[in-house]
């Protein structure tokens, strides 16, 4: 007797768990559809280590969140009064070897490294710094 009750009693706690776990699917996602996406920044691409890494070379001194910076690029700051034509530091972005063929800046835009769209965004994003 003492096992059976051992095993009604493991019954009812997994069926407690299990309906647990679906009551709160239920709640994440209502009617079953998938939380919406945040929309993809410039900030984001360029603090994406798989996609702009922007840090991995350069400083944002302006910025207190962008942290461990590198020290190789020149820093990104005042980013207007150096590239007063926003469409001559998109480029630069797209392939800087286009400008200086010793670059050692990734063409982010000739190897693919991001988009046509992502490349805008990075743009607008440092064209503000």
């Amino acid at each position: 007797m003492r096992k059976l009750h051992q095993v009604a009693a493991a019954c009812a706690i997994g069926a407690i768990m299990l309906s647990g776990n679906v009551l709160a699917q239920a709640t994440a996602t209502p009617s079953g559809a998938a939380a919406p996406k945040k929309e993809v920044t410039g900030k984001d691409l360029a603090f994406d280590r798989r996609k702009g890494n922007c840090l991995a070379c350069h400083a944002m001194p302006t910025l207190p969140d962008a942290e461990s910076p590198g020290q190789y690029g020149p820093p990104l700051i005042a980013m207007s009064a150096r590239f007063p034509d926003k469409a001559r530091m998109r480029a630069q972005i797209w392939d800087a070897t286009t400008f200086n063929s010793a670059s050692s800046m990734i063409p982010f835009g000739k190897h693919g490294v991001l988009t046509e769209a992502e490349i805008d965004k990075v743009a607008d994003f440092v064209y503000g710094l």
